[in-house]
């Protein structure tokens, strides 16, 4: 696209246009927008000329668009409306989040800033760490752990959910009310976490703690699979509450993990040199405004 063309026409030709189109001629069409009719005139003269075409048929009675004029009303109602749109647009802010985040908080902030663009970007959290210290995105709601290895960024915990054990609904464990990491560890287990990296989440951080090594027989980041690992008996599962809450349970149960004896902090992460917008400003306040999630584990 070329911008230098668009100095070729001025705005008051196109808001002149559509208001003769839409009020059904030069007169009308002045009373509506408070310009002189002489000076409407002006504008679709001018309008006709830079185009090479003529828009409205001044013989008919009322005006009426010419075939060109009823090609272009679209496209200059279109501008028009765009520009309106200008002044309603506070901003826009890129809203980093890892999935089960994403779908219980997201929405949340989505319904209470309207007048923000926000632009979801999903991922684990070492990418959304990466993202936000490269400028891709304006803010990050992660998990504290894996520990972030920048010093550009900082953070404020907004919740803390407890860890829980997920089992295939027939699993003999099932139906206890609790059950313990010595338990387990002597489990094939699915944890969530990358498979390489060498940063601990939560889940390694609660077994090595205690003094318990296990061996996971598969990692994912997200719920769903490791739900349906859970469900086909592939394993038992190990995570947050919130990631397997806001997930489909069905063939699984969840069971409190009595000594566990980490939890999972979720916090707004930000990069401390980069300047607050009001979008983002507008945006960290409405976050920070929302209630912790409950676990729903019984």
């Amino acid at each position: 696209m070329d911008l230098t063309s668009a100095y070729g026409y001025r705005l008051d030709w196109v808001v002149s246009f559509v208001a003769v189109a839409r009020y059904g001629g030069f007169s009308a069409a002045a009373k509506a927008v408070f310009r002189g009719q002489s000076r409407i005139s002006e504008h679709v003269a001018e309008l006709e000329k830079a185009l090479g075409v003529q828009l409205f048929d001044r013989s008919a009675h009322p005006v009426a668009l010419t075939p060109e004029g009823r090609a272009l009303l679209p496209a200059a109602e279109e501008i028009l409306h765009r520009l309106g749109e200008l002044a309603t647009v506070r901003g826009q802010v890129r809203f980093g989040t890892y999935p089960s985040a994403a779908a219980w908080l997201f929405p949340q902030v989505a319904v209470r800033t309207k007048d923000v663009r926000l632009l979801l970007v999903e991922g684990p959290s070492i990418e959304l760490e990466r993202a936000l210290v490269q400028g891709e995105i304006d803010l990050a709601i992660r998990p504290v752990h894996p520990l972030v290895v920048s010093e550009a960024l900082e953070h404020r915990v907004l919740w803390r959910e407890p860890l829980v054990a997920v089992f295939a609904a027939n699993h003999p464990l099932a139906a206890q009310p609790s059950v313990g990491l010595a338990d387990l560890a002597a489990l094939p287990l699915i944890s969530i976490g990358e498979a390489s990296g060498g940063r601990q989440f939560e889940s390694h951080l609660a077994f090595a703690s205690a003094g318990l090594s296990p061996a996971s027989v598969y990692r994912t980041n997200q719920p769903q699979t490791l739900l349906s690992l859970v469900r086909h008996g592939l394993g038992t599962g190990v995570t947050n509450a919130l990631a397997v809450t806001t997930a489909n349970l069905d063939g699984v149960r969840l069971v409190p993990i009595h000594d566990a004896g980490v939890e999972r902090q979720v916090a707004l992460f930000l990069h401390r040199d980069r300047p607050r917008t009001p979008a983002l400003t507008t945006v960290i306040e409405t976050v920070t405004a929302i209630d912790p999630p409950t676990s729903g584990v019984r």
